[in-house]
C-alpha cells in the first residue's frame, strides 16, 4: 500500500504535543483588529489544544504526527 499524503495546510497550522495533544493558534487575529476590544485581542493570543471532537479530522489529515 502506498504511503499516505499529509495534508500541507494542516502541517503548517498544527503541531503536535509529546503527550499527543495538538495545539493550533486561534483564528480571528490577522486583520480589521481596530474594531476588536485590546481584551479580545489579548485573549486570541498563545496557543490552545484541539478540541477531542475535532481529533479524528486532525489524525486524518496528519497521519505521521
Amino acid at each position: 500500500m502506498p504511503k499516505m499524503k499529509t495534508k500541507s495546510g494542516a502541517a503548517k497550522r498544527l503541531r503536535v504535543r509529546g503527550s499527543g495533544s495538538v495545539k493550533r493558534s486561534h483564528a480571528f487575529l490577522r486583520h480589521i483588529l481596530t474594531k476588536k476590544t485590546t481584551k479580545r485581542k489579548r485573549q486570541l493570543r498563545g496557543m490552545e489544544s484541539v478540541n477531542a471532537s475535532n481529533m479524528g479530522h486532525v489524525r486524518a489529515m496528519l497521519p505521521y504526527a
